[in-house]
């Protein structure tokens, strides 16, 4: 189960104040390219799953993610995630053609074919992303910058097993600094399968 809290900047500027404020604790900024699949009868999607291969910094690297059973409640996501590295290669040519998905030897793609019967796979497009990693008060947070198709959204996630103490101090630090921001109230698959920013 993973729990992250995530809170919406409203704008570019928010998001640049964010970036300085954190300035001195950045670790690391990933260039993030975001595809995802279902089954060709939507076999993930009516179960509430979600398949998708994260591309970092180009061809860096290949995550494929299973996500089911996704929650987010004032700010707080809990999700059912199975994640498994993926040879960049290899990746590349499951986007470029979908169908080698199933004879690729990878424990998520098969939990895709034998828990969610999944027989053909479909390409569901994608976004970018760009995530800014700091190391900031013990917590490690991310700020991101999710580029659609029909615009922009900021966020700020935080991965951890005491989400609403965390909140607190993410809050805490965003009102101290005039900075706005409202709970996240739906992951970024669902506003990329909306085609619109949220409200």
């Amino acid at each position: 189960m993973e729990v992250e809290v995530k809170l919406r900047l409203p704008d570019a500027g928010a998001h640049r104040r964010v970036a300085a404020l954190l300035s001195p604790h950045r670790l690391r900024t990933d260039r993030q390219e975001n595809l995802f699949f279902d089954g060709a009868g939507g076999e993930l999607s009516s179960r509430r799953a979600v398949l998708r291969l994260r591309f970092y910094n180009g061809d860096a690297r290949c995550v494929a993610s299973l996500k089911a059973r996704a929650v987010l409640v004032d700010g707080v996501s809990r999700v059912e995630e199975d994640e498994e590295e993926l040879d960049p290669a290899e990746g590349r040519e499951c986007v470029a053609d979908p169908g080698r998905m199933g004879s690729v030897g990878s424990r998520v793609l098969r939990r895709c074919r034998e828990e969610f019967g999944v027989g053909e796979f479909v390409g569901l497009g994608g976004f970018g992303n760009v995530r800014d990693v700091y190391e900031w008060k013990g917590l490690t947070l991310e700020v991101d910058e999710t580029k659609y198709e029909f615009g922009t959204c900021y966020e700020i996630e935080c991965e951890s097993s005491d989400p609403e103490a965390v909140k607190k101090v993410i809050e805490e630090f965003l009102k101290d600094n005039g900075i706005e921001y409202k709970y996240s109230e739906v992951s970024k698959f669902a506003t990329f399968r909306s085609g619109k920013l949220p409200e």
